[in-house]
């Protein structure tokens, strides 16, 4: 039976070096060995000077491996807020973010849109005093964008608030300023090709500044996954528990080889797979677009509305080896979501949309 090709919006394909990259680890015992190993350390500082280099974080930044991206939600909270918190609410992540806080006890404040919009972004509307400020760079349920210079001009009218990222189906092929950013936060199982089961944190200073001052005041921050003490062991090359080494080992690969093709060379790619998808959802006579806005559209995951079962769509190129998404939760069966992730090929993406525009009726 011919490989299956995943567009689904996470997890979703392999990154296409990963096979040889699994045949190394077995080769290198990577499954087997201890999490403080030397060995270990070297994928972990391998992996965090690949990031850096690849996304242009700034050297003083601290990257962390935590279980996911969800787990970043608390521990954002825990550690980098006392009081208030302020959220961009959009889709089914975001608003899930903000719903944490909620639940932590936080005084938590939102601007909030129908799913498919983004919320007004004028940074007047947020009120003074918020100690942490969230968005989504790309909601994937949604296939909504915030734009980075919207970030930045909420940063410039609230230089005390800490900013924090979503960059979980965003990054790497979002470019975004980090000195603009103190949390930013991603898994791997998206654009980076890899088995779900490891998260990604990138702190600022100011946000390890804020961790180690709420600490000082008696507060609870947490503990195992405190930012103090992901910090202290970081600085060894090591995880605070027994971390997923193999896929930080994978990263650490896979990083190597986006930086050999290029991230130029890699957005460049990405924005002409999504103009190809873009279009051909404008030209389909079952789709529309989910999202109205063009300059809000995503570029890694394009959602489309059907006027028919989303599922006969999905089916009909299930039997010619193409697997995309359903609609995110009360969306399933109305829409279809399509990843175009670094490991989709232009050739990959130019074969789906020919074989979407074969699908005229179901």
């Amino acid at each position: 039976m011919p490989k299956k090709i995943f567009f689904t919006p996470g997890p979703s394909a392999l990154y296409f070096t990963v096979e040889e990259h699994l045949k190394k680890a077995l080769k290198d015992q990577v499954m087997e060995i201890n999490h403080r190993s030397k060995q270990a350390e070297g994928y972990f500082h391998e992996t965090v000077q690949n990031l850096k280099a690849l996304m242009n974080i700034p050297e003083d930044y601290g990257i962390f491996f935590l279980s996911s991206a969800t787990e970043v939600w608390e521990r954002q909270i825990q550690n980098l807020v006392t009081e208030k918190s302020f959220h961009y609410c959009y889709g089914a992540f975001s608003n899930r973010f903000y719903d944490f806080a909620k639940k932590w006890g936080i005084n938590a404040q939102q601007a909030a849109s129908e799913f498919g919009q983004l919320p007004d972004t004028n940074p007047a509307l947020i009120p003074a005093g918020m100690e942490l400020i969230t968005m989504a760079i790309n909601e994937t349920s949604t296939g909504v964008s915030f734009p980075a210079e919207d970030i930045y001009a909420i940063r410039k009218a609230h230089p005390d608030a800490l900013i924090a990222v979503d960059g979980v189906s965003g990054f790497p092929i979002t470019d975004l300023d980090f000195t603009q950013i103190d949390s930013a936060y991603f898994s791997v199982q998206k654009c980076f090709g890899l088995p779900a089961g490891l998260g990604v944190w990138i702190v600022s200073p100011r946000a390890i500044e804020k961790a180690k001052a709420k600490a000082a005041q008696g507060l609870p921050i947490g503990t195992y996954n405190s930012i103090p003490n992901l910090l202290k062991n970081a600085e060894k090359g090591q995880t605070t528990f027994t971390a997923n080494v193999l896929n930080i080992f994978l990263l650490s690969k896979v990083t190597g080889d986006m930086l050999e093709k290029g991230i130029d060379v890699i957005r460049r790619e990405a924005n002409y797979k999504a103009a190809l998808l873009q279009h051909m959802v404008e030209e389909h006579p079952l789709l529309d677009h989910f999202v109205e806005n063009k300059g809000h559209r995503s570029k890694t995951v394009v959602v489309a509305n059907t006027s028919v079962d989303s599922t006969a769509i999905i089916n009909k190129l299930a039997e010619k080896g193409l697997v995309i998404g359903n609609g995110y939760s009360a969306y399933k069966g109305k829409q279809i979501r399509i990843a175009t992730f670094p490991t989709h090929s232009k050739e990959q993406i130019e074969l789906l949309v020919d074989m979407l525009n074969d699908v005229r009726s179901v």
